[in-house]
């Protein structure tokens, strides 16, 4: 699995207009469903606030990765999203967020294996300060899709 199989162009918004944490993983799971990865927006809320109540998903450098595992995911997915504007968020470093991606990963058997592949897939990516600068700069979604496969 690389970063190329699972981000789709469909699931990236680059004019998110969230103000909270709470409007921008509403607008992403709504990108999810119309795209047809989750089965409903409620109980997929439900498993992303739950794993939230654990810890601070806002990894840093204006970077946030929400995730959980769902039932009511149908297939694994991510919804990227990038604001103008910072977003309070609680991170590892005290800034607020302007790139959200949210993690659709499904609670069968290999989920757990599969959300732990993701992350780290992820993490690697955005652990460069370029690659970030560049998906955070983006105009459009091939540009996220660009800077985050490369």
């Amino acid at each position: 699995m690389e970063v190329k199989d699972i981000v789709d162009l469909k699931t990236i918004k680059t004019d998110m207009k969230a103000k909270s944490k709470e409007e921008a993983i509403q607008e992403l799971a709504e990108v999810l469903l119309q795209n047809d990865y989750i089965t409903n927006v409620e109980g997929f809320l439900t498993d992303i606030y739950a794993r939230e109540a654990m810890g601070q998903t806002g990894i840093g450098n204006y970077i946030a990765i929400p995730h959980g595992n769902s039932d009511s995911v149908k297939k694994i997915g991510v919804a990227i999203g990038i604001t103008q504007e910072e977003i309070p968020w609680e991170t590892l470093d005290g800034k607020g967020v302007k790139g959200i991606i949210l993690f659709a990963v499904g609670k069968e058997n290999d989920g757990a294996q599969t959300h732990l592949k993701l992350l780290s897939l992820f993490a690697r990516k955005l652990g460069n300060d370029e690659v970030i600068d560049e998906m955070l700069q983006a105009k459009n979604a091939a540009d996220v899709q660009e800077a985050l496969c490369k």
